[in-house]
């Protein structure tokens, strides 16, 4: 692509250099090339970035000032540089080659498959399914019965899609998942100590853009439907439970567990190894700091916090709450240890 073509469609304003360059791809400042895109959000990087031999940097407004600039890079302003560079690279990124020869693999019966939907070496599409334009399901994935995925989706290897799952459009599957399983309820015989599965025919609804990363496991509902909000990203290796309903742009990193009925609001993230109980409530923008706790039943939000506070611990609590409490035990495990010598 030339850089107007770039700026027609993500914005941004060329400062300097010529329109007509050409752009192939991102790089960092330290490997780009001529044909080469990369980005600066400070001075530093700045500086970094045009003593590099890039064709184009984007950064934000003011980032060359002092800095003696006399390269013939183009130079294009944006108010998020690396949102507009990430932007950018998927524009840039060449589509998944074609395979040359017709790869061996399984259509079910009245499946419906899109214009241009890639089904790939030994995958499975069952019956009655429904696959979208522009589609990729790729070598070993399975597609359960009556399946629903929409357009542009990336189903990767190995990936399995239960029967009750629907997807909606530019949803990335990463390989291993499994998307629609059994959640874990059961009844438990009181007399015997025997337990018997509570019935799992709900659903799982993945809305518009969500990704999900490798390994990761999200549970249909048992009578309803769990639900993963549009634009989620999932980590690897996270799962969430039967009957949670998971907002918008939120973030779950890797090793997270969310268990079943419990929400999430719109905007929230979940840092890595949190554990979250039943039927718990997190509230919108609520971010949760590496290896918190929430107990089953709990309700978190931000009400009376500064914006952008973290929540450490067990229970999840503000940092300085966590030290204050910390700090406290150590004095009282000071004057103990004291206490006992004397």
């Amino acid at each position: 692509m030339i850089l107007s073509e770039l700026i027609n469609a993500l914005g941004g304003s060329l400062v300097q250099g010529s329109p007509e360059t050409v752009v192939a791809g991102v790089a960092d400042s330290g490997s780009a090339t001529g044909q080469h895109l990369v980005f600066a959000e400070d001075a530093p990087s700045a500086a970094k970035a045009v003593a590099g031999a890039a064709g184009a940097v984007v950064l934000k407004a003011g980032c060359l000032e002092g800095l003696g600039f006399s390269s013939t890079m183009a130079v294009v302003e944006a108010d998020q540089p690396r949102l507009w560079f990430a932007r950018a690279a998927r524009l840039l990124k060449p589509p998944p080659r074609k395979p040359l020869l017709k790869q061996p693999h399984h259509i079910g019966i009245n499946a419906r498959l899109g214009r241009g939907v890639y089904v790939g070496a030994g995958a499975i599409v069952g019956a009655f399914a429904v696959i979208g334009d522009g589609t990729r399901i790729e070598a070993g994935a399975i597609i359960g019965e009556g399946v629903r995925i929409g357009e542009q989706c990336r189903i990767y290897p190995r990936a399995v899609l239960y029967p009750g799952t629907m997807l909606c459009n530019r949803v990335v599957v990463h390989a291993g998942a499994v998307l629609g399983a059994d959640g874990f309820g059961y009844v438990r015989d009181a007399k015997t100590g025997a337990y018997t599965q509570f019935p799992q025919q709900g659903t799982l609804l993945i809305e518009d853009d969500v990704e999900i990363g490798a390994n990761s496991t999200i549970d249909r509902g048992a009578l309803k439907q769990t639900r993963i909000g549009r634009g989620t990203k999932i980590d690897n290796l996270v799962h969430v439970g039967h009957n949670c309903d998971i907002g918008e742009d939120v973030i779950l990193v890797a090793l997270t567990g969310i268990s079943g009925s419990s929400t999430v609001g719109n905007e929230a993230v979940i840092a890595g190894q949190v554990g979250i109980g039943d039927h718990v409530h997190i509230g919108p923008g609520v971010i949760l700091g590496g290896q918190a706790g929430v107990f089953s039943g709990s309700k978190v939000t931000n009400e009376g916090l500064k914006p952008g506070t973290v929540l450490y611990g067990t229970p999840a609590r503000p940092l300085r709450q966590v030290l204050r409490e910390q700090a406290v035990l150590a004095r009282l495990a000071k004057r103990a240890k004291a206490g006992n010598r004397e």
